[in-house]
């Protein structure tokens, strides 16, 4: 489990890199199929983990990662079905999400996701945090059907919930619940073992990724297989683990900046030291981390 976190976390740091979505190794990265039953699987390569359903109907794919890994996603894709692949639905607007959109989109897939994500899909952005602009994406990579609330697809003998959960991770998140096969894709609102990059700058919020997790613990039984963003299949055990790290970082961080603290004196000081050495480790190293989250309450 660890080299696969290891794994996740060196996927995301290229998300930021000046490289971009063109990053150095794609050449290298191999698709791993993982097969959750009912005709859900989970897809894993480089960028964000990717969700499957495939029967009959055709298949519905959930993000799908950086462009150059395209061929190989619908390689893996036509290990499972040989049905075309109908619908993709991102989770939100990041690259490493929607990086193969174009792509599909040309290929005819009909490209699903929040009305946010198409309208800062559709500007160049900026990401502070990273010093990283962001080119408005090409017209064949919007999404051509969007929504507010949610919208609920009946595939392959499957309910297919999609559910928009503001504002957590960004302003455009949205969680995928496959009901009949008790699995649920979570984007990035959960980043399993490390810690989260939170888009405080496009409407992301440490409260608002309490409250996601919150609800999907509630969705939840004990048998539930919840693939994040990024990291390894997970459960809902280990999705309180990391609800309960978000709660306590908010609280410790909030209450650091009313009480006047700057960054250099948390820099000195770290509220959040104790959780480190386990949460640490992934793309976003505790300094880093630290200030984001300092930056996103104070803001």
């Amino acid at each position: 489990m660890r080299k696969r976190i290891v794994g996740a976390a060196a996927g995301l740091a290229i998300l930021f890199t000046a490289a971009g979505v063109q990053a150095q190794g794609m050449e290298d990265v191999k698709i791993t199929a993982s097969d959750l039953g009912k005709g859900i699987h989970m897809l894993m390569g480089r960028g964000g983990n990717i969700g499957l359903s495939a029967g009959p109907d055709g298949v519905f794919m959930v993000d799908d990662e950086f462009a150059p890994l395209t061929p190989k996603i619908v390689a893996a894709v036509r290990q499972i079905s040989k049905q075309p692949i109908r619908f993709v639905l991102n989770t939100h607007w990041h690259f490493d999400h929607t990086g193969g959109n174009e792509n599909l989109g040309k290929a005819g897939v009909a490209i699903v996701a929040h009305d946010n994500v198409r309208k800062l899909m559709s500007a160049e952005q900026f990401l502070k945090a990273f010093g990283r602009k962001i080119p408005a994406a090409p017209k064949a990579a919007l999404p051509i059907v969007t929504f507010s609330d949610g919208v609920t697809f009946h595939l392959n003998g499957e309910t297919i919930k999609v559910l928009h959960a503001p504002n957590a991770h960004t302003s455009g998140d949205s969680i995928v619940h496959f009901v009949e096969a008790d699995v649920i894709h979570m984007g990035d609102t959960f980043f399993n073992g490390f810690y989260p990059f939170i888009d405080f700058q496009h409407g992301g919020t440490i409260e608002g990724m309490v409250e996601v997790a919150d609800r999907v613990i509630a969705m939840a039984t004990s048998g539930t297989k919840i693939i994040p963003g990024h990291g390894p299949l997970s459960n809902k055990a280990e999705l309180k683990v990391y609800r309960d790290m978000l709660e306590t970082v908010g609280k410790r961080m909030a209450d650091a900046v009313a009480a006047g603290k700057s960054l250099a004196d948390l820099q000195q000081n770290s509220p959040l030291a104790d959780l480190d050495a386990t949460w640490g480790k992934g793309f976003l190293k505790p300094p880093k981390f630290l200030e984001l989250v300092y930056t996103g309450i104070k803001q």
